[in-house]
């Protein structure tokens, strides 16, 4: 598994989303002027139990954070991939 590109944002689909070997993850998302609330994160089959949607949350966080937003993770991954990682995004979270 290898990473082809670093996260984007997909306005169309309004969804961030990061591609692996032409697979996607994706996180649905909704945002306002300084919050980014994640609905949803998905992986393919493919990817799972392969460490991609980690990955992809690292991305999306080092992105909240360069945009200087706050995550709300309405997902239960992204929920629980959040409070282990709290040190490093903590202060991300609302």
């Amino acid at each position: 598994m290898s990473e082809n590109n670093q996260v984007r944002y997909n306005k169309a689909k309004k969804r961030y989303e990061m591609s692996f070997d032409g697979d996607i993850v994706y996180a649905n998302v909704r945002k306002d002027e300084n919050t980014l609330y994640i609905d949803y994160v998905f992986a393919p089959e493919e990817l799972r139990g392969t460490g991609a949607a980690g990955k992809f949350m690292e991305q999306l966080m080092d992105t909240v954070r360069a945009k200087k937003m706050k995550a709300v993770p309405i997902c239960g991954y992204a929920a629980s991939w959040l409070r282990r990682h709290s040190e490093e995004y903590g202060d991300l979270t609302l």
